[in-house]
């Protein structure tokens, strides 16, 4: 199998192709198409959850992300059992797209994503990154040592402390340690204030939306793992983030945009909304 053509960084959300393999998943079955508008989930940095939607008018119960290479026989690996990182040469990439019922390698399938659930992942999506450039900003004065900086040019806390991201329907959480490694690069946390922080994060965040901007991403080629970036021209500049997800065209379509930030054990989590209008 050739690896899988996509067509969601461009916000589409519907098309046919035909079926050109299937991997058992489990007691499922995994359809793999030439070209999709799904997304699957990310086997390297799961943040974005799958694509809801039909394939051949069968319910997708999850799409995931596949690799095979000849070094293996030819295998099939499926999400966290893919033994490389995402997009390492000599691997084929695939979307997977599980259902209860088989269908014919072969046959052309219409494929329908939940265009619902996608813009709500998408709206998530966009402010997480809008959310992350504010606390960046907003944590600036905290840094003690030169360290990278974001593409707006303020310390990139989010880059250099960040766990774990979950993009939400309309929304996201992003986990940060502020331990004995983030110390040493220069990051003090002791005068730390999360509801001051998260107060200057919600008043950029107001600013930005209101400022209605453009929104989108770049894509380099229609292959899933296209090294793609996300791309917003706020008001101080073009911001960038290499980003596989899927987003909203403006950042005036989120409509209202606050976080709260919660201490944890040797962190902090922000949790960010979004209020459509």
């Amino acid at each position: 199998m050739k690896s899988t053509l996509v067509t969601f960084p461009n916000g589409q959300v519907n098309g046919r192709s035909e079926i050109v393999g299937a991997v058992p998943v489990g007691d499922r079955h995994g359809l793999v198409v030439a070209q999709t508008p799904f997304h699957p989930l990310d086997h390297t940095w799961p943040d974005q959850p799958a694509d809801r939607g039909t394939i051949g008018g069968l319910p997708v119960v999850d799409c995931v992300t596949a690799g095979s290479s000849g070094a293996y026989g030819g295998e099939v690996f499926l999400g966290s059992d893919i033994p490389v990182r995402r997009g390492d040469d000599g691997w084929q990439w695939l979307v997977v797209h599980v259902t209860e019922t088989p269908l014919a390698v072969g046959a052309q399938v219409e494929l329908e994503v939940d265009a619902g659930y996608r813009a709500a992942l998408s709206a998530g999506h966009t402010a997480c990154h809008l959310a992350a450039l504010a606390l960046n900003a907003s944590l600036a004065g905290l840094w003690r040592k030169e360290t990278r900086l974001d593409a707006l040019g303020h310390p990139d806390f989010d880059q250099s402390a960040i766990t774990s991201s979950r993009i939400l329907a309309y929304g996201s959480e992003d986990v940060y340690r502020l331990g004995k490694s983030l110390r040493k690069k220069g990051f003090t946390a002791d005068d730390l204030d999360p509801d001051a922080v998260a107060a200057r994060v919600n008043d950029q965040l107001k600013a930005w939306v209101a400022a209605d901007v453009p929104v989108w991403v770049d894509v380099p080629s229609p292959g899933l793992t296209a090294r793609r970036t996300w791309h917003c021209a706020l008001p101080e500049g073009e911001a960038s983030i290499p980003c596989g997800g899927t987003h909203v065209g403006r950042t005036g379509e989120l409509g209202a945009v606050t976080v709260t930030l919660t201490p944890v054990e040797q962190g902090l989590t922000m949790h960010t909304s979004v209020s459509m209008s």
